[in-house]
């Protein structure tokens, strides 16, 4: 849970820059960058929380064999 909670604070403090920035200069591209950062974020969030489960379900299994 660790890399999850350190994954949210960089994308909030990288949010936070980029929306700052586009309010002082209306750039369309920080925009832009806003989103694929949101899509970045939230697709890694969905690998990290795959492996987790997958961690909980295959460790019956594995851990065994271990």
């Amino acid at each position: 849970m660790v890399i999850v909670r350190l994954l949210l604070v960089i994308v909030l403090v990288t949010l936070g820059v980029a929306l700052l920035t586009w309010l002082v200069t209306r750039d369309p591209r920080y925009l832009r960058f806003i989103a694929l950062t949101l899509k970045f974020a939230l697709a890694m969030l969905l690998v990290i929380l795959l492996g987790f489960a997958a961690e909980r379900l295959l460790s019956p299994v594995i851990g065994p064999l271990l």
